[in-house]
C-alpha cells in the first residue's frame, strides 16, 4: 500500500474507531447496571425520594458529560462540594469529561448515533443548534421543575430573566439556566496609559473629541521616552464594536444588533454608525489607529500591546486594565465612557448583569431516570453550593466567616487566582443561581480579578444600555440564518475596512444600504424580530 492510499485508509477509520469507543463508552447510559450500582432501582418502591436527602436510598449512578478547554483536565471533580453531594444525595456521578480540542468530531458522533449520557453539563458542550436539530434527545423539563426543583422553580420566581433565557422556540424548557455570582453589569470599559497622560500633562479624556487630542500627542509627544514616534495610539484585531461606544453603538454578543426604543436594530445601517465610522476615519487618516488594524491577527496585536522594550500602545477598551498588557499592566487604567456628540454615555453590557446563560444542564432521553437526575441538578441551585462550584469548595478556596460573610483564600504560590478558581470548581459552566441579596456577603479582593472588576464597574454601571437579549431560534430559522449572515456580515465588514481605511462613507452609504437590502436584510430582521418578540413575551 502506497503512503497516499495509506493516509486515506487511516482518515477513513478514524470517525469509525471514534464511534465506537463513544458507543461503548456511553452504551446503556443510565439503565441496567451502568444506570445503577446498587441493587434497586429508583422506581422500585421507597428508593427515590421526592424530597430531603438522601435521593435515593439504594446508590445510583449517573453519567455526566462535559467538555473543558484545551487541557484544563477533570481536577474539578475532586471539589469537596461535589463528593460531598454523593455521599448525601445517595447520587453517583460517573464524570465524562472531553476537550475542546477534538470535541467537535466526537460531538457530530455522538449526536449521529443518538448513544449520549444521562446528562449533558456546561452551555460550551452543546450549543442551541446542536438541541434545537436534535430535539428528540433532551427532555422537556419544564414538569420535572415543577415537581422536583424546589431551589430553581423559586430562583425563577426571584428572577424572571432564567425563564426567558431557557425557553425554547416551542414554549418548553429543555435546557437549564445559570445566574453567576459576583458579575458586573459592564462587559469591557475604556483603558488608557496613565503614565503617558501624565507624562505629557493631560487630562483623562472626557468625551470622543478628547479622545481625538490625546491620540494626537500619544503619536507626536513621545510618551514613552524612547526617542522614537513609535507609539500607537490605538490598535486591535479590526475596529472592535466598542470603538463606536460613543456613538451610541454597543454590541456584547458580536451579532450587529442592538435595542433602541424597545425594538431590535441593525446598527451597520443606522445613522450613528455612520457617524462613528467617519470619526474612526478622521483618526485613521491622521495615523491614531493602528495602519495594520484590518489586516493584523490576535497574536500581532498581543505583541503590539506587550512590546519588549516600551510600551507603544496607548488606548483600547478591555474587561479589566490589567487583561492584556503583560508586564505593562501596571500603566494602564479604566476610565469612565466617553460621551459622545449627543452629549451621552454609552457602555456595553447588561443591566441584569453580565450572568446569565442557558444550556448549563440537559437530562437526555436516555436517562432512565430523569427525577433522580432533576433533583441532583436542582442541589447547584443554592447560593452555597453555587460559589462552591464557581471558585472552588467552602475550606479549600473559600473562607466562610462568622458573621455570615465569604470570602476567597489567596491562591497557591505560582498560581493566578483565575487558574485555581478553573482547576477547583466547574467556574463558568454547569447550572448555579446566586441571589442579588446574597451577593453582599461575598467579599472580593478589590484590586484583583473578579473583585477589580466590580470596582472599575462602578464607572460605567449607569450607563450599561440594554442588549439584543440571547434569544433562542426555531429548526427552520437556524438553516436560513447561516446564508444569510455569511453574506451580509461579510459584506459590512469589507465596507467598514474600506471606510475606515480610505473614506467615501457619504457617497456610498446609499448603494450599500440597497446591496444589504438586497441580500436579504429585511428577512433576517424579521427572523430576529420573531425570536425577539417570543423572548419578551415568555411569562
Amino acid at each position: 500500500m502506497n503512503k497516499q492510499a495509506g493516509k486515506f485508509a487511516a482518515k477513513k477509520w478514524v470517525p469509525l474507531l471514534l464511534a465506537a469507543a463513544l458507543a461503548f463508552g456511553l452504551a446503556g447510559c443510565g439503565g441496567g447496571n451502568a444506570g445503577n450500582s446498587g441493587g434497586s432501582t429508583p422506581d422500585a418502591a421507597g428508593n427515590f425520594n421526592k424530597e430531603g436527602l438522601p435521593i435515593v436510598n439504594e446508590p445510583v449512578t449517573l453519567k455526566v458529560l462535559t467538555m473543558r478547554w484545551g487541557n484544563m483536565g477533570d481536577t474539578f471533580t475532586q471539589n469537596q462540594w461535589l463528593k460531598d453531594q454523593e455521599t448525601n444525595t445517595n447520587v453517583k456521578i460517573e464524570w465524562q469529561v472531553v476537550s475542546s480540542n477534538d470535541w467537535g468530531e466526537q460531538k457530530s458522533i455522538m449526536l449521529a448515533s443518538g448513544s449520549l449520557p444521562d446528562i449533558i453539563l456546561g452551555d460550551q458542550t452543546f450549543s442551541d443548534s446542536d438541541i434545537v436539530n436534535n430535539l428528540s434527545y433532551f427532555r422537556p423539563l419544564d414538569d420535572y421543575i415543577d415537581q422536583y426543583m424546589p431551589n430553581l422553580k423559586a430562583a425563577m420566581e426571584e428572577t424572571p430573566e432564567l425563564k426567558k433565557i431557557s425557553t425554547f422556540p416551542d414554549g418548553k424548557i429543555y435546557s437549564l439556566p445559570t445566574r453567576l455570582p459576583s458579575r458586573p453589569k459592564t462587559k469591557n470599559q475604556p483603558v488608557i496609559n496613565k503614565v503617558w497622560l501624565d507624562k505629557l500633562g493631560l487630562q483623562v479624556p472626557d468625551t470622543a473629541d478628547d479622545l481625538y487630542n490625546v491620540l494626537k500627542a500619544f503619536k507626536e509627544q513621545d510618551p514613552n521616552g524612547n526617542g522614537k514616534q513609535d507609539e500607537i495610539p490605538y490598535t486591535e484585531t479590526g475596529l472592535a464594536p466598542d470603538f463606536l461606544n460613543p456613538f451610541g453603538i454597543t454590541d456584547i454578543n458580536a451579532n450587529s444588533m442592538l435595542v433602541k426604543d424597545g425594538k431590535p436594530v441593525f446598527y451597520p445601517v443606522s445613522e450613528e454608525y455612520k457617524e462613528g465610522l467617519k470619526y474612526a476615519h478622521k483618526l485613521y487618516a491622521e495615523g491614531l489607529i493602528d495602519k495594520e488594524l484590518f489586516t493584523q491577527d490576535a497574536t500581532m496585536t498581543a505583541a503590539k500591546r506587550q512590546n519588549a522594550d516600551v510600551p507603544i500602545v496607548g488606548f483600547t477598551n478591555q474587561w479589566t486594565p490589567d487583561a492584556v498588557f503583560g508586564k505593562w499592566s501596571g500603566q494602564y487604567v479604566t476610565i469612565p465612557p466617553l460621551a459622545g456628540p449627543d452629549g451621552n454615555r454609552y457602555n456595553p453590557g447588561n443591566p441584569n448583569g453580565m450572568s446569565f446563560n442557558r444550556n448549563e444542564l440537559l437530562i437526555t432521553t436516555s436517562c432512565k431516570y430523569p427525577e433522580v437526575a432533576a433533583r441532583w441538578a436542582d442541589q447547584f441551585y443554592t447560593n452555597e453550593a453555587s460559589i462552591q462550584n464557581f471558585w472552588g469548595a467552602i475550606g479549600t478556596v473559600i473562607q466562610k466567616n462568622d458573621d455570615g460573610t465569604y470570602t476567597l483564600m489567596d491562591p497557591p504560590e505560582g498560581t493566578s487566582a483565575d487558574a485555581w478558581y478553573w482547576e477547583q470548581s466547574l467556574r463558568d459552566f454547569g447550572p448555579k443561581y446566586v441571589s442579588p441579596s446574597f451577593e453582599k456577603n461575598i467579599v472580593l479582593n478589590p484590586e484583583a480579578g473578579d473583585g477589580l472588576k466590580l470596582e472599575i464597574d462602578k464607572m460605567g454601571s449607569e450607563y450599561v444600555t440594554t442588549p439584543f437579549p440571547n434569544v433562542m431560534y426555531t429548526a427552520e430559522e437556524f438553516q436560513e440564518l447561516p446564508t444569510l449572515t455569511t453574506d451580509i456580515d461579510s459584506y459590512v465588514a469589507a465596507m467598514r475596512a474600506q471606510w475606515v481605511t480610505k473614506g467615501g462613507i457619504d457617497e456610498e452609504w446609499d448603494a450599500y444600504v440597497k446591496k444589504l437590502n438586497d441580500m436579504g436584510l429585511d428577512k433576517l430582521m424579521k427572523i430576529r424580530t420573531a425570536a425577539y418578540d417570543r423572548y419578551m413575551n415568555v411569562k
